[in-house]
């Protein structure tokens, strides 16, 4: 960690705690689907930037969380307990699901996670006895905690600020371990961590099991945040906007989701001055990014800042000296 970075962390910090003061409903509101989708995010560049493996399938753990929570919240029990099923469930599919990862890779495996996600979208569309069909299912109530209620949008984004941090500390504690490590090296030379002992089924299992349990978080938050979901909530147009926020942010970059989630999320929403075109220049802008910054906006901030940080010139009399 560089000497700026715990100053721009608590910079960021304090940002997100008056963000949503004065606001209105709809903006709070916007401010507590990026931080759910910024926890998403964050599993899927577990998976993609730091493990390496491509994933389609973000969304559908969404959805299992989603499902999961409204079920046991609509039948009495607290959301807390829904939640650690939700994680627990999503980690146990992402694990079974990591399985063919052990034969295919890449794009490859792109096609068999989004094969899951459609699947996931037709099993809730058709099973209608249990998740509603095509109604979907409404009425989930927000969680209280020691009578504290987040019935209010205030409360709930202040609540969905903690479960942010919460997994924002859980993935640095993650990245910073051994399994971290060991995601990094499978990402950059599977063949040479293999050659130093790295078991590269295990490690790919275990990306795909942790980057699902966060998606499952992000489900089970969605579901008492909007109060209704239906199976085109967790389609596979949504694990693309997912894996567009990791790559514009910057893709196995800390920050990288939770600024491409803002940029996804809340972009659109600052250029809706321009009517129509709204969605032109989104796209343009993203367009001009991917081509001038594959490694994202924290990709390009690195660059600038290297290019423009002044650099220490060595005194040539001592260099001169060496030499003589």
């Amino acid at each position: 960690m560089t000497r700026y970075q715990p100053v721009l962390v608590a910079l960021g910090l304090a940002a997100l705690i008056v963000a949503p003061l004065g606001q209105g409903n709809y903006i709070i509101y916007t401010l507590c689907s990026w931080l759910l989708f910024s926890i998403a995010a964050m599993g899927l560049n577990l998976t993609l930037g730091y493990a390496g493996q491509v994933s389609l399938a973000q969304a559908a753990f969404m959805g299992i969380g989603a499902y999961i929570t409204a079920l046991m919240t609509l039948n009495g029990i607290h959301w807390s307990l829904a939640a650690i099923v939700s994680i627990g469930a999503s980690f146990l599919v992402g694990l079974a699901l990591g399985y063919p990862a052990l034969r295919v890779q890449h794009h490859f495996l792109a096609f068999v996670t989004l094969a899951f996600n459609t699947l996931l979208f037709l099993v809730l569309r058709n099973e209608e006895e249990i998740t509603g069909g095509s109604f979907g299912l409404v009425g989930m109530p927000r969680p209280s905690f020691f009578g504290i209620a987040t019935d209010g949008n205030l409360p709930f984004y202040y609540f969905s600020l903690v479960c942010f941090l919460l997994a924002a500390c859980v993935l640095w504690w993650i990245l910073r371990s051994p399994w971290g490590r060991a995601f990094k090296a499978l990402r950059e030379n599977p063949i040479r961590a293999e050659s130093l002992g790295l078991k590269i089924r295990r490690q790919t299992l275990l990306a795909f099991a942790i980057g699902s349990a966060f998606g499952g978080l992000a489900g089970a938050m969605q579901a008492p945040l909007v109060q209704f979901i239906e199976p085109g909530s967790f389609a596979l147009i949504h694990s693309l906007k997912l894996l567009l926020m990791v790559v514009v942010g910057g893709s196995g970059l800390f920050f990288g989701p939770v600024l491409g989630a803002a940029v996804v999320i809340l972009l659109p929403e600052l250029l809706r001055f321009t009517e129509g075109y709204y969605l032109i220049i989104y796209a343009a802008l993203v367009i001009v990014l991917m081509v001038y910054s594959p490694n994202g906006l924290i990709g390009l901030g690195i660059k600038l800042y290297e290019k423009f940080k002044p650099r220490q010139e060595e005194r040539r009399d001592l260099k001169q000296g060496v030499q003589l």
